[in-house]
């Protein structure tokens, strides 16, 4: 890969260039590799998902040149998502061109989000390559709920995965959507889980995000009541700690893990958002619950020099909105394109 960027200036801490209408730093940038997944969760896609063709998907060259030049704007943190970002035939190489960027300083922390299926055999090259931190989706430990919900999931290989990770050095963060019909009852016993094995624990309100043919009103479960259950019975003090993302954290008196809130319906973060996020076509979201969308992909492949690349990303966060158009009772979706587009 042409590592576009890999010079001496890039040791000098770069500044936030990327600044928002609503004077809110740009800092955080999550890159989608891939629309594609090998689980099928239900409140994420559809059973029978039409994937992209390859010719839409950007090549690891792209992906590198335009993470790069966010990274040369001010970004700090990168995330690689999917779908699935560890099925995608080449990731490896992406994870090690991008590491650069950790050497040099330009960027705090490069680190992905998995369903771990895939994790057990690359969790060791992944920390070699300085990941140190690792987000786990995982919604439930009973094996047959977890099939149900993924479409045919194997927990055992997530588990695995996990295991792994720790093994190699890496923290991980169990990541689980609150549902109120499958896992609402288990969330206490997962998140002992979590913090038995020395993991943080974030759960996250289901979103309105793409057709999925299952009806996400009656699945709604608000943290806020999920919160007051976990009061009932354990200590929640509330911590200052930052990852960079949404969520808000808590301390666990009981158990001695940390705890996070995603709260994207029932207690909004739009305020603090540092965040954009770059599907696997090249198209820029600037927020998750809206359809702002600026096609980077065409500004690259046609032969835009790398004035023009920065001058077309300024551009689109100069029209970031204020915040996201969910709203869980709607008939409809905020948007219309699944989260395995978009980026987790």
């Amino acid at each position: 890969m042409t590592p576009y960027d890999d010079s001496p200036a890039q040791a000098v801490r770069t500044e936030p260039r990327l600044i928002d209408g609503f004077g809110r730093a740009v800092t955080y940038l999550r890159v989608s590799v891939t629309d594609r997944c090998d689980l099928r969760c239900v409140y994420c896609m559809a059973e029978h998902m039409t994937f992209l063709p390859k010719a839409e998907v950007l090549t690891l060259e792209e992906l590198d040149r335009l993470a790069s030049t966010f990274v040369g704007l001010g970004v700090r943190k990168l995330r690689l998502t999917g779908g699935e970002p560890l099925v995608r035939k080449g990731f490896m190489q992406l994870v090690a061109s991008l590491s650069r960027h950790l050497r040099t300083g330009a960027l705090d922390e490069l680190t992905l989000t998995t369903n771990g299926t895939q994790l057990a055999q690359h969790a060791a090259e992944l920390a070699r390559h300085g990941v140190r931190r690792v987000n786990v989706s995982l919604d439930t430990l009973k094996p047959d709920l977890f099939r149900k919900l993924t479409r045919g999931g194997n927990l055992a290989q997530v588990i695995a995965g996990v295991d792994a990770a720790l093994a190699a050095g890496i923290a991980i963060k169990i990541n689980a959507v609150a549902l109120k019909d499958d896992n609402a009852a288990e969330l206490p016993d997962l998140i002992a889980w979590a913090h038995a094995r020395g993991c943080d624990m974030t759960l996250i309100e289901t979103m309105p995000l793409g057709e999925v043919e299952q009806d996400r009103t009656d699945q709604f479960l608000s943290l806020k009541d999920v919160r007051r259950t976990l009061s009932s019975f354990w200590t929640l003090d509330d911590i200052h700690h930052a990852t960079g993302g949404p969520a808000r954290y808590t301390r666990v008196a009981e158990t001695g893990g940390r705890l996070g809130f995603i709260t994207p319906l029932s207690n909004h973060f739009c305020d603090t958002c540092n965040r954009v996020r770059l599907t696997c076509t090249g198209t820029l979201h600037t927020c998750l619950g809206r359809d702002d969308a600026s096609d980077l992909r065409a500004v690259l492949r046609s032969g835009a020099n790398d004035g023009e690349l920065r001058q077309a990303i300024f551009t689109a966060i100069g029209s970031k909105p204020q915040g996201h158009d969910f709203q869980i009772a709607a008939a409809r979706p905020a948007v219309a394109r699944h989260m395995s587009t978009t980026g987790g």
